[in-house]
């Protein structure tokens, strides 16, 4: 009996350890943020990198937007990166500078910021910002980044979906999956660790950060490796709220592939990192490494739910077989607790990009989940591809 304790004991620690992480993140990310630091009182140079791969649908819209809300004098660099479109000569049509990078072998957007990297290096901007080809920066977003890199710090602003309740269920459920975790996942990261995450697009970096940081990778989470690999080397991330970077809801076809490339990646790097962030946090007295090592301890949202679901089914099963319940209750109520913050979170700030009918319809997004993430255990992504947009053949 008291094996079979021992081991449904087992059995709850790890997912109600990250149910419990998870939930701390809410309730500390759940409050407002602070507000943004002033504008630097001496000029500063900025750039704006945009690595696109094919992107002749969108590009110039993208360059024309930046433009609109960019300070005179912010430099928007485009690397159009293998591509076989004209996205070289749109975005020179709309304004922007273009350089070409043609590599079949070393693929990726961690190269093509790299490429772009050597570009400016020949004369360092004050702050380097990188957005996605898809996405466009709020007004005054990179006044408040160039700030905060000001003070020291590489940047992030809040990286969300365009809201679109006229997405199918599934869809939306996927954005407001991201704005958790972008929002206000990396917001109680940050009250805990001093550090947040980076999430690809509207990152800040000084210069000489930018300068020395490991892009040149093929990580399909480039993101978060790059993120792992500076909070390791004490560069810390602030979140800046109040900068706001958007893009469009995928279709649910193209969904399933870029949720699948980004979580097989967040996976990867969590088996790798996770342990041992956590680990070197605690050694050297890092505070922002500790949060880091947990924060990986949390797979990706539907993961988590659907772990402690079956964990809790197991456990319900021992208590009935054996009456050891402890487990099993320990489970459900980290199990309860998330879901009530998940719910609190959705009232707060997710149903302008979520529906009631479609939040109703979340068991059913854990299962379309499943196929990821056995795919995972026996044929993981390991080699980056591009997101389709909208408008792509």
């Amino acid at each position: 009996m008291r094996l079979i304790e021992c081991f449904a004991w087992l059995l709850a620690a790890a997912p109600m350890t990250a149910l419990l992480i998870y939930s701390l993140e809410l309730v500390l990310g759940l409050a407002p943020g602070r507000q943004a630091a002033a504008s630097p009182s001496a000029p500063r140079s900025v750039a704006i990198l945009i690595p696109a791969h094919n992107e002749a649908a969108g590009i110039a819209e993208t360059v024309a937007g930046l433009r609109a809300v960019s300070p005179a004098g912010v430099r928007i660099l485009v690397v159009a990166d293998n591509c076989t479109d004209d996205t070289a000569a749109r975005a020179a049509a709309a304004g922007a500078e273009v350089v070409e990078r043609s590599d079949a072998e070393r693929r990726g957007k961690g190269y093509a910021l790299a490429f772009g990297r050597d570009v400016l290096a020949r004369d360092l901007p004050d702050t380097v910002i990188v957005v996605d080809a898809d996405c466009q920066l709020a007004t005054g977003s990179v006044e408040r980044l160039d700030a905060a890199v000001a003070e020291g710090a590489a940047a992030q602003s809040t990286n969300l979906i365009i809201p679109d309740r006229s997405q199918p269920a599934l869809v939306q459920i996927s954005s407001f999956a991201m704005l958790v975790k972008n929002l206000i996942r990396s917001r109680g990261l940050s009250r805990i660790g001093g550090c947040a995450l980076l999430t690809g697009t509207g990152m800040a970096f000084p210069g000489a950060i930018f300068a020395a940081a490991p892009l040149a990778t093929g990580d399909i989470a480039e993101d978060l490796g790059l993120g792992i690999a500076l909070t390791r080397q004490g560069v810390r991330t602030r979140l800046v709220t109040e900068a706001t970077v958007r893009s469009r809801a995928a279709s649910l076809r193209d969904s399933v592939a870029q949720r699948r490339r980004w979580e097989h990646g967040f996976l990867a790097n969590a088996l790798r990192h996770a342990l041992p962030t956590l680990a070197g946090g605690v050694s050297r007295g890092s505070r922002a490494m500790v949060a880091l090592g947990m924060h990986l301890l949390v797979p990706p949202l539907a993961l988590l739910f659907l772990i402690a679901g079956a964990g809790l089914v197991v456990l319900a099963a021992i208590g009935f077989a054996w009456s050891i319940w402890m487990p099993a209750a320990a489970l459900a109520a980290a199990l309860a607790l998330a879901t009530v913050l998940t719910a609190i979170a959705w009232l707060r700030h997710g149903r302008e990009t979520l529906t009631l009918a479609a939040l109703l319809q979340a068991p059913l997004y854990v299962a379309w989940k499943i196929p990821t993430y056995l795919r995972f255990l026996v044929a993981r992504e390991a080699r980056w591809q591009r997101a389709r947009r909208e408008g792509d053949a």
